[in-house]
C-alpha cells in the first residue's frame, strides 16, 4: 500500500496532499519503466530484438490495435510509428469485426496490446492472423493468455503495481506499453538511418514543421538585406541600419563577396565622437559567420544560441544571399 507519511520540503513544510499523491504516482510509474528496462536487458531484450526484426522485414504497414486503455495507447505507438518512418495505423479490436479487418493485409504486421491478454473482443483479430498467417506481436503481461498463445512473438511487460490505490485504474501498465511502443519506434528509426530531412516529411505543420525548414524558408532577401560596399562612412551604414531595422549591415566588396558585419554591439565597442565620420572598414567584425540557405532551421537556431547572437548572414560562394534574425524564427514558432 502507498505511505501515508507525509512528505517535507527543508524550507515550507509539509507538502499538499495532491502533490504528495502526484509524487507516489510518479514514483509508481517510474517504478514499472525501471522494471521493463531490467527486463530488457535479460529474456524480453530477445524477444524485443525479434519483434523490431519483423516489423523492418515487413512488406506491408504495422497494424496496432487494443481495447480500452490499451487501445488508447495502441493508437498513439500507431502516430508514433508513423511519424517516425515506419508506415502504421489503428485499428480498434471490437470494430475489426464489423469490416475492419479488411483493412489489413496479408503483407502486414498485427501488433496487438492487453495487459490480461484475455479480451473477448480481440477473438476477431486473432482468428483473422491465424486464417491469413499473418504474423502477430502481442504486447501482454501474461505471456499464457490465449492472445501470448497466439502470437507469433510476445513482449511480456512485467508485473506492476498500478499508481491507482486500489491497484484497478491502468495507469503504470498504460505507461509501460506506450514506453516499449516508443522504444520499438525509436529502434527501427535508428535502425533505418531516419533523418531529420525524412521527419520533416510527415510533421509540415506546427512548431517541429517550422523547426524543419530550411533557413532559406526564413530569410530576408533583395531590398530587405543591409548591405553596404566596404570604404561606406559609418554614418551611411548606421542610416542603412536603421532603415532595415535588424541591428546590423553587412559589408561587401568590389565584387559583392563578403566583407564583414557592422551590429549594434559593435557600434556600442568602438563609441566614440569620430565614430560617424569613421569608415565601415575600422569598425566592421571581419570573416562574419554566415550559414547557407540549406541548413535546417533548428540548426540555425543552435548556432545563434551558441553564439549568443541574433542576426545571422546567409551566403553561398561568400556572397550574401539573405539575412535571418532571431526574431523571424520566433514569429515562425522555430524558437
Amino acid at each position: 500500500m502507498p505511505s501515508s507519511k507525509p512528505l517535507m520540503t527543508p524550507s515550507s513544510g509539509p507538502l499538499p496532499t495532491s502533490v504528495e499523491s502526484a509524487l507516489r504516482t510518479l514514483e509508481t510509474e517510474s517504478g514499472g519503466i525501471n522494471a521493463l528496462a531490467a527486463a530488457l536487458k535479460g529474456p524480453l531484450g530477445t524477444t524485443f530484438a525479434a519483434a523490431v526484426e519483423l516489423i523492418r522485414q515487413a512488406k506491408g504497414r504495422v497494424v496496432v490495435t487494443g481495447l480500452g486503455k490499451s487501445g488508447h495507447m495502441a493508437r498513439k505507438i500507431a502516430a508514433t510509428l508513423a511519424s517516425t518512418g515506419t508506415p502504421a495505423f489503428f485499428v480498434h479490436a471490437a470494430e475489426a469485426g464489423h469490416g475492419d479487418l479488411g483493412m489489413i493485409t496479408a503483407d502486414d504486421v498485427i501488433m496487438a496490446l492487453s495487459w490480461s491478454g484475455e479480451q473477448p473482443d480481440m477473438k476477431n483479430i486473432v482468428n483473422y492472423s491465424a486464417r491469413f498467417a499473418i504474423p502477430m506481436i502481442a504486447v501482454t503481461s501474461n505471456p499464457a493468455s490465449s492472445l501470448g498463445q497466439a502470437a507469433d512473438i510476445v513482449i511480456e511487460l512485467p508485473k506492476a503495481r498500478e499508481a491507482c490505490p486500489h491497484n484497478l485504474a491502468p495507469t503504470t501498465s498504460t505507461m509501460m506499453q506506450v514506453a516499449i511502443g516508443d522504444a520499438l519506434a525509436i529502434a527501427l528509426l535508428e535502425g533505418r538511418g531516419f533523418t531529420a530531412l525524412e521527419f520533416a516529411h510527415f510533421h509540415p505543420g506546427g512548431k517541429l514543421g517550422a523547426m524543419l525548414k530550411f533557413v532559406r524558408d526564413y530569410m530576408r532577401t533583395g531590398a530587405e538585406i543591409p548591405v553596404k560596399p566596404v570604404g561606406t562612412m559609418m554614418s551611411d551604414a548606421v542610416v542603412e541600419m536603421s532603415a532595415k531595422g535588424l541591428g546590423c549591415v553587412c559589408i561587401v566588396g568590389d565584387t559583392g563577396e563578403i566583407a564583414g558585419i557592422i551590429t549594434d554591439g559593435d557600434l556600442r565597442r568602438h563609441m566614440r565622437p569620430d565614430l560617424l565620420t569613421a569608415s565601415v572598414d575600422d569598425i566592421m567584425t571581419k570573416q562574419p559567420k554566415t550559414v547557407p540557405p540549406s541548413m535546417l532551421a533548428t540548426e540555425m537556431l543552435e548556432v545563434l544560441n551558441a553564439r549568443k547572437i541574433t542576426t545571422l548572414i546567409v551566403a553561398e560562394a561568400n556572397k550574401v544571399v539573405g539575412i535571418v534574425h532571431l526574431h523571424d524564427l520566433l514569429r515562425a514558432g522555430v524558437a
